[in-house]
């Protein structure tokens, strides 16, 4: 008998599994070598949400805390947590270099040990898009959040250059069944449907050039300290890295801008939710 779409069985997710499997991709290489590049993006991002100081500020899967500095220059008060250690190392050594104070604290995005409207602003920057449970995620940061207060959030878009090196990158290492794609974030459907109920969203695409000296170039570095590219190609036989790097030339030079070295535009959406 030929089953209908009611008759497919869901895939049931081990959340639990794959968090873990996450944690391990971003525990290995070193994202903060990648990080660092995008602290523009975080200073744009305190800009759009009116970050003021003495606020109290949370940064939300915070990386080596980009957004978290960029507040911290704005004499809020911030928290910058994350799930993976290393990175919030490589953050606490950033802020005693440039000598501001935040707080440092260990935290999953998905069950975040804060009381309810804890914070004035709540940010996250190419972070809180890649948990595995997005509707709880998203109603964390509405739940630490004051009424009143603000979310920020820079997400990559599905078509941008990010967006398309994570689909050449399912094409060869296929996402476990029943996932959403992280880049889901990236698009006003999706956010109203996380937000849209307790917020008013605004969303502006941006754009974040990623600047190396050639195409392999960018390789190299993405695939030693980036996590997820290298699971991908750890993932893959002689043959699969070889298909897979060569694919991801092929993209890197469609998406070359032009001129000297290798300058790569990618969108992101930077998204502004006003908590009621």
């Amino acid at each position: 008998m030929t089953k209908t779409p009611t008759d497919v069985p869901v895939p049931t997710i081990d959340r639990t599994a794959l968090k873990a499997r996450q944690r391990t991709a971003w525990q290995s290489g070193d994202y903060a070598v990648i990080g660092t590049t995008l602290q523009p993006v975080g200073e744009r991002l305190c800009e759009a949400v009116d970050v003021r100081a003495g606020e109290r500020l949370l940064d939300v899967a915070a990386g080596n805390g980009n957004a978290s500095l960029a507040a911290a220059r704005r004499h809020a008060e911030v928290v910058s947590t994350d799930y993976v250690a290393p990175l919030l190392e490589r953050g606490r050594a950033r802020a005693q270099a440039d000598g501001l104070c935040i707080e440092f604290r260990e935290a999953d995005a998905e069950a975040l040990p804060f009381a309810d409207a804890s914070f004035d602003v709540v940010l996250s920057t190419f972070g809180v898009m890649f948990t595995p449970d997005q509707e709880r995620a998203a109603a964390e940061l509405l739940r630490v959040c004051r009424p009143g207060g603000r979310i920020g959030l820079a997400n990559w878009t599905p078509d941008g250059f990010i967006g398309q090196v994570f689909r050449t990158l399912a094409r060869h290492v296929p996402p476990p069944a029943g996932v959403r794609s992280p880049m889901q974030w990236g698009t006003p459907a999706r956010l109203d449907e996380l937000f849209g109920a307790g917020a008013a969203i605004t969303a502006t695409a941006r754009t974040f050039e990623f600047h190396h000296r050639s195409a392999a170039h960018f390789l190299e570095v993405f695939r030693t300290w980036y996590g997820p590219m290298g699971k991908a190609f750890e993932a893959l036989d002689a043959s699969g890295q070889q298909a897979l790097a060569g694919d991801l030339q092929e993209l890197l030079q469609r998406a070359h801008r032009g001129g000297p070295g290798l300058a790569v535009p990618s969108e992101y959406l930077e998204v502004v939710v006003q908590r009621r």
